[in-house]
């Protein structure tokens, strides 16, 4: 299977909190996992967390693709394609 065209073209955008995900920081909440757009650096919680804010963000804006922003992962999702990269 070929990569999908929103993977093999997404940026490497810096991180906009990198201390945690930017809505539990907000909100007083809590993750589990984070995850970084790779379109603008948004910092969100993963599907595991209560609040899914990563993919809440997805929703919002379209932005296609996320990485793991756990220490050492690098794996990356594409929301629109359902493929890792």
């Amino acid at each position: 299977m070929a990569m999908c065209e929103h993977l093999s073209h997404s940026g490497d955008p810096a991180a906009n909190t990198p201390e945690g995900c930017e809505e539990c920081l907000a909100e007083g909440g809590r993750w589990v996992h984070l995850r970084r757009c790779l379109e603008c650096g948004h910092i969100g919680c993963c599907d595991s967390s209560p609040a899914k804010h990563a993919t809440a963000h997805f929703h919002a804006t379209n932005h296609p693709v996320i990485q793991s922003f756990e220490r050492g992962e690098d794996w990356r999702w594409c929301f629109v394609d359902s493929q890792m990269g």
